[in-house]
């Protein structure tokens, strides 16, 4: 009998040995294609002056002379705002639904990957393993196609963008940049779209519900997708609580809070169109198509009070 049990431990020994070295194998040969992706890839890499010199498309924005806006024209609805300016609310809720370990990773959180491939097993609503850093290096320079060559350039772009810029610049720009449903890029946009107020007003119950748009800014939308939105809304409550950038007081406080929304249409605005394309046609005169890119604002003469 003990020669039996002998064999039959020696034979698992051998069977054990053989699996461990094709497991080393196999690990070493991924190595291996990685290793030769990078460096392909490296050299290929694009040049991210564009981020050092960051220059958005702004539309053109007609005022009256008492700062009503009469009208807006562009490809993108856009308002830049400085990193300094946006609210610790907007920027909190947007890490704690993006990337919560943003100021501690080299723009690769190694971490987050581990722990989404565990979550992504059990848990559909889980966070994937992009980076702000990633997805700046995605929205700026690749497109959206899901490959293995594509997400080597994305880690190693968030690597080299990382070596250039500060966390701070590196915010402002996905937090500007960002396309956020109903033409809106950029968070200052979309809290003027979707809630009628600047971005410097929103509520915590706001802010989670504007930072649960970049994942799926369609199913996502709280005019066209209410019950989704709410529901990516919550989640981030959570997350936001559990990484202490709010208490469950003020978690549940968001909870409850009724949001406005402003609606697919604007029927609170003064009605000139007729005053705002003649800006428009005048400022085409002089810009050409820069006109709708390059951020005017042009204050008229015309009252809101009186034109209403």
């Amino acid at each position: 009998m003990a020669v039996v049990q002998s064999r039959a431990s020696r034979w698992w020994n051998r069977v054990a040995i053989g699996l461990a070295g094709g497991l080393v194998a196999i690990l070493l040969s991924a190595l291996l294609v990685v290793g030769v992706a990078l460096a392909v890839a490296y050299p290929n890499l694009p040049d991210i002056g564009s981020l050092t010199d960051y220059r958005p498309k702004l539309p053109l924005r007609v005022f009256s002379s008492d700062g009503v806006l009469l009208g807006e024209f562009g490809e993108e609805r856009r308002n830049f705002v400085p990193i300094s300016q946006i609210p610790q609310v907007m920027k909190d809720a947007v890490l704690a639904a993006e990337d919560a370990r943003f100021y501690q990773h080299g723009g690769v959180d190694y971490k987050g990957v581990a722990r989404a491939a565990l979550e992504n097993l059990r848990d559909a609503r889980s966070q994937g393993a992009s980076t702000i850093t990633m997805q700046v290096a995605r929205n700026f320079y690749l497109s959206t196609e899901k490959t293995f060559t594509r997400k080597i350039y994305e880690i190693l772009l968030a690597m080299r963008i990382e070596s250039v810029l500060n966390k701070d610049q590196i915010l402002e720009l996905y937090m500007n940049q960002i396309f956020l449903g109903q033409r809106a890029s950029g968070f200052a946009a979309a809290a003027e779209i979707y809630f009628g107020k600047p971005l410097k007003d929103v509520t915590v119950a706001e802010a989670a519900m504007l930072a649960g748009l970049p994942k799926a800014p369609g199913t996502n939308n709280p005019i066209r997708n209410p019950k989704r939105a709410r529901a990516r809304q919550l989640y981030i409550l959570d997350r936001m609580e559990e990484n202490g950038f709010i208490t469950a007081a003020q978690a549940q406080a968001a909870r409850d809070e009724k949001l406005k929304l402003r609606g697919s249409t604007d029927t609170q605005r003064t009605h000139a169109e007729y005053v705002a394309e003649t800006v428009r046609q005048l400022m085409f005169a002089q810009y050409g198509n820069e006109t709708y890119t390059r951020g005017l604002n042009v204050y008229t003469t015309v009252k809101a009070a009186d034109q209403e």
